[in-house]
């Protein structure tokens, strides 16, 4: 486990810490809303790149080539 020192905002600390406290925060709580976060954004971000990587792909190239690859794993050929 790998522990970080943070600055954040007065007015985001009291907003998460009041939501938590709503919703019946215990221990470890704030640790895991942050993973979370981290998590969903690096997913976001990468999801962006992948999108931008494959915007001069219609979305039927995409599904083709997708198909293409499907096929070829389950035949055993890659």
């Amino acid at each position: 486990m790998t522990r970080w020192h943070l600055s954040i905002p007065d007015k985001t600390d009291r907003a998460v810490r009041t939501f938590l406290a709503r919703t019946g925060g215990r221990k470890g709580d704030l640790s895991r809303f942050v993973d979370d976060a981290v998590r969903r954004r690096l997913l976001d971000l990468t999801l962006g790149d992948v999108k931008a990587r494959n915007a001069e792909y219609d979305q039927q190239q995409i599904l083709d080539l997708v198909d293409e690859e499907v096929t070829a794993v389950r035949a055993g050929r890659c």
